[in-house]
């Protein structure tokens, strides 16, 4: 988890323990149940891959890739975040402190090093997105893969889409009040604080897809996920199926050997 600040930063660490009790070691229902699934189908592990999960929080990936026989390495910015994820997770990677932005400054890690790179529920988190995408550029060997899970785009803009109900039709339907303008969110304060407040930044989908184009990136999968929740009532049922909660996407770095 990330964000940019004129100073030392430090991400996520004002709602770390907070983070931590809620999603925990192995993640909330949505990772376990969509998100982890999602992206390791795309990622593909196998033993001796390398793969790099940007913005690790507290490690919930690490387990699932170790298991594979993959090897995991973890970087967040979040001090608090690295310390939990090495309390939970000892013997599954190694988790390094460093800045999403210049992954060029953690000196544990080398350039074009690493057959995956993932974003899992982090991406809208770190800013600015162009600066992201290049480091992960940097990270990956000639063909690898970048895989990105977020929060739909399209549908899930923070304090700007919600659910309403159109009594007449029996229809519960997505509002969705702004889109294509760029955000920069401040989530809610946890714990009565403003110290615990986080920024969200939301982007239009083709930011993402022209960020990747711009730097080497192909996309060659992309997926709609929707909520594995049935709803209480035919109205609710519908709305989950129809409307996805998380886009998953994989692009591969272009070789230039071809």
């Amino acid at each position: 988890m990330n964000s940019k600040q004129s100073h030392t930063p430090v991400g996520w660490d004002p709602v770390a323990d907070w983070y931590d009790g809620w999603v925990g070691p192995h993640g909330s229902h949505h990772h376990r149940k969509l998100a982890i699934p999602a992206v390791m189908s795309l990622l593909e592990p196998r033993p001796e891959v390398q793969i790099l999960d940007v913005g690790c929080g507290q490690g919930v990936l690490a387990p699932h890739i170790a298991d594979s026989g993959a090897v995991y390495t973890g970087v967040d910015i979040s001090p608090k975040m690295i310390a939990a994820a090495r309390r939970h997770h000892p013997s599954r990677g190694r988790f390094l402190r460093g800045d999403a932005r210049h992954l060029n400054r953690v000196s544990a890690l080398r350039p074009h090093h690493f057959d995956a790179a993932v974003f899992l529920l982090s991406i809208e988190d770190i800013n600015p997105l162009e600066e992201v995408i290049a480091s992960a550029a940097w990270a990956l060997r000639p063909a690898g893969a970048l895989v990105i899970l977020m929060r739909h785009p399209c549908f899930r803009v923070p304090r700007q889409s919600g659910w309403g109900h159109d009594e007449g039709r029996k229809l519960r339907y997505r509002r969705v009040d702004s889109y294509l303008t760029p955000l920069s969110v401040p989530m809610k304060a946890y714990e009565h604080s403003r110290s615990g407040t986080t920024i969200s930044f939301h982007r239009p989908l083709n930011q993402y897809v022209n960020a990747l184009a711009a730097h080497g990136f192909a996309v060659d999968y992309l997926d709609e996920l929707v909520t594995y929740e049935q709803g209480q009532n035919r109205a609710e049922r519908r709305a989950n199926e129809e409307f996805p909660l998380f886009l998953v996407l994989r692009a591969r770095s272009i070789d230039p050997k071809g």
